[in-house]
């Protein structure tokens, strides 16, 4: 299969980029629960760490912070290794400080949310779509851990496991798996500290010189397509977006069950540049790509090819 070009490379990082703890007394007895507290802990909480990330046969070594307080949420994550990226997300919204040291990418008002946050706000939503299952116990950074599974009851989502700390609830560990069993992704902490929040300095945002480009064109996003993405999910994001190697800004939309994300692009054809037909992948990303009325509409993502397929092949122009 054909790998994608220069600006999908680009815009893959977007698709995929406390307060009070829960008393140790309070034990949670059900998956629901279990979801729940993780969810929470994993905004309100103060942890600092270091988490391994493997995406298909690519592994990043990533430092996070993670500090809530009256101000809200902020959250810093470091590129360990290859080449050197930070990202610092202050509520909802995301600086990429990119490798040049001159630029930083903005992204406002965005949902995207760094490991362990993988939740929604409302877990309880993800039962229509996933059976979640308690397993047994394991150690994760040195801390014992409840599994707990998430299965898909369709063909449109992988089975995600996840290893939640059982004295705070937060997730140290997640694993997805394709329906062969294959790995597709997997976080895990190899360090963490619980409940100390880091030095607000740390997350001092730093643009001194720097160029501050914003990753949405400051346009309204004319969605003028019907799209109907598999059952449960919904569309998150819409922006327009100026891409590398693009003459006109492309069209970018979001859509997810609260745990599952694809991503859809609509550009207009360019004759002059070699385009992507069909499925392929980068990695364990899936894409798939097809022209509609002079259009090249592109969905990606971490799903199975059913979901990308249904998704691109439902887009019509209105």
């Amino acid at each position: 299969m054909r790998t994608v070009t220069v600006w999908q490379r680009e815009w893959l990082a977007i698709v995929f980029i406390g307060l009070v703890a829960l008393p140790g007394a309070a034990q949670a007895d059900t998956a629901l629960e279990w979801l729940n507290r993780a969810a929470v802990a994993a905004k309100q909480m103060n942890f600092s760490g270091v988490y391994v990330y493997h995406h298909g046969e690519h592994i990043e070594v990533q430092r996070v912070l993670h500090r809530a307080d009256a101000s809200g949420e902020q959250e810093k994550v470091e590129v360990m290794d290859g080449t050197p990226r930070q990202f610092l997300r202050v509520n909802s919204d995301v600086y990429c400080y990119l490798p040049d040291g001159k630029n930083v990418r903005l992204e406002r008002n965005t949902s995207r949310r760094f490991f362990p946050a993988l939740l929604p706000n409302q877990p309880e939503s993800l039962l229509d779509y996933y059976d979640a299952k308690l397993g047994g116990s394991e150690r994760v950074a040195g801390r014992s851990c409840q599994i707990l599974t998430l299965e898909p009851r369709d063909g449109y989502r992988y089975t995600t496991t996840l290893w939640l700390d059982k004295r705070t609830g937060l997730p140290l560990k997640s694993r997805v798996v394709n329906n062969n069993g294959g790995a597709v992704s997997m976080f895990v902490f190899s360090e963490i500290q619980i409940g100390k929040a880091p030095d607000s300095i740390l997350f001092r945002n730093d643009l001194t010189g720097k160029r501050v480009i914003n990753a949405s064109v400051d346009v309204p996003v004319d969605v003028a397509w019907s799209i109907k993405p598999p059952p449960g999910y919904e569309r998150v994001q819409a922006a327009v977006r100026s891409l590398p190697g693009k003459k006109s800004p492309v069209t970018h939309l979001v859509y997810s069950d609260g745990l599952s994300v694809l991503s859809m692009f609509v550009e207009p054809v360019n004759p002059q540049v070699e385009r992507l037909h069909g499925l392929s992948a980068e990695g364990a990303i899936g894409i798939y790509a097809r022209e509609v009325d002079g259009y090249t509409v592109t969905t990606l993502g971490e799903v199975p090819n059913l979901a990308l397929i249904e998704t691109g092949n439902s887009a019509k122009k209105q």
